[in-house]
């Protein structure tokens, strides 16, 4: 008995591990290349798969969305700024027979596509338009990643610029143009204020002056608020007519 069980347990264990290389489970979100002495014959999944130990091999695939963090990047944009740049990408397998079979390493195939194209937009945009306009920038970035990548079986989702860093000088620079900008504002809001109350007050002037006694309730009016504030300046109202009689009389 002793005998039958040792030579048989080699036998068990030889079967043991054909059916672990031969079972595969495979998730909800993965998919597999299958390939059978070299040629591929299909993509499996999710859930049991049984392969052939020896002759058929598999390439797990990941379809799950992948954020793909793209390193620092030194450019100098088109009006001559030097900035470093990075950015994060998000992209997804659509079609894992492209991803296996068209490119060695889809990951970082993306990669480096992702960096030098970061660096070629950001280059072809001014300060300006990287730091106001960034989503124009990102959707241009995602554009032409998405139709490097599409032959790889790749859809590019979008792509995001993170940080924009610039040498303090010009940061100064900026701060200097933003501050003169709204001095330049508040003049303009000053002066259009100005213009608005010089046509109330020549408004009120041909009101006043269709009116005379309008003037001496105006006089009286003004002598109220003073008194009302509680100070010891005291206000006498000169009336304009006697003024103008007195001096007419003194040019007699």
């Amino acid at each position: 008995m002793t005998e039958t069980l040792s030579v048989a347990m080699p036998a068990v264990l030889a079967v043991v591990v054909l059916l672990g290389q031969a079972i595969r489970i495979l998730r909800e979100y993965e998919r597999g290349v299958v390939f059978r002495l070299g040629r591929m014959i299909g993509i499996k999944g999710p859930g049991l798969i049984l392969l052939i130990p020896g002759i058929d091999k598999m390439v797990k695939i990941d379809l799950r969305t992948i954020t793909l963090d793209v390193p620092v990047q030194d450019v100098i944009t088109r009006d001559n700024v030097p900035a470093k740049v990075n950015a994060v990408c998000y992209f997804r397998v659509l079609d894992p027979a492209k991803a296996v079979n068209q490119i060695q390493n889809f990951m970082q195939a993306t990669s480096q596509i992702a960096q030098t194209t970061l660096r070629s937009v950001v280059g072809q945009a001014e300060l300006d338009e990287l730091l106001s306009e960034r989503d124009k920038v990102n959707h241009r970035l995602q554009q032409i990643i998405d139709q490097q990548t599409d032959s790889w079986g790749i859809k590019v989702s979008a792509v995001e610029v993170k940080d924009v860093v610039i040498p303090d000088q010009m940061q100064r620079a900026i701060a200097q143009q933003a501050e003169a900008e709204r001095e330049r504002r508040a003049k303009v809001i000053i002066a259009e204020g100005e213009l608005q109350a010089s046509k109330k007050l020549a408004e009120a002037a041909g009101v006043l002056s269709a009116q005379p006694a309008g003037m001496q309730l105006r006089f009286l009016q003004t002598a109220q608020i003073l008194g009302g504030e509680k100070n010891t300046t005291l206000f006498f109202p000169l009336p304009m007519d006697l003024a103008t009689a007195v001096m007419k009389n003194l040019g007699q």
